[in-house]
C-alpha cells in the first residue's frame, strides 16, 4: 500500500475510501511539481491512519484487560 501511495497517490486515497481528498490530490499530482507534495502527504495520511488504528486496537485491548 505505501508503493501505491508513492507512486499514485490519489489511488491511496480512493482505495481508502477518501474520495474528495482523492481527486484534490489527482489534481494536485497533475503538475509535475505538485507530484511529490501529493505522494509525500498520501504517504504520511497512510501511516497516520495506521497508528490512530493501532492507538484504538490498544485502548480496547486495555478497556477488556481491566474489565
Amino acid at each position: 500500500m505505501t508503493l501505491i501511495a508513492v507512486l499514485f497517490p490519489w489511488l491511496s486515497f480512493f482505495l481508502r475510501g477518501k474520495i474528495w481528498i482523492g481527486f484534490i490530490c489527482l489534481i494536485l499530482q497533475c503538475t509535475l511539481i505538485g507530484w511529490l507534495p501529493a505522494a509525500i502527504w498520501a504517504v504520511a495520511s497512510r501511516i497516520d491512519e495506521r497508528n490512530k488504528n493501532r492507538i484504538r486496537h490498544l485502548e480496547r485491548q486495555m478497556r477488556r484487560t481491566m474489565s
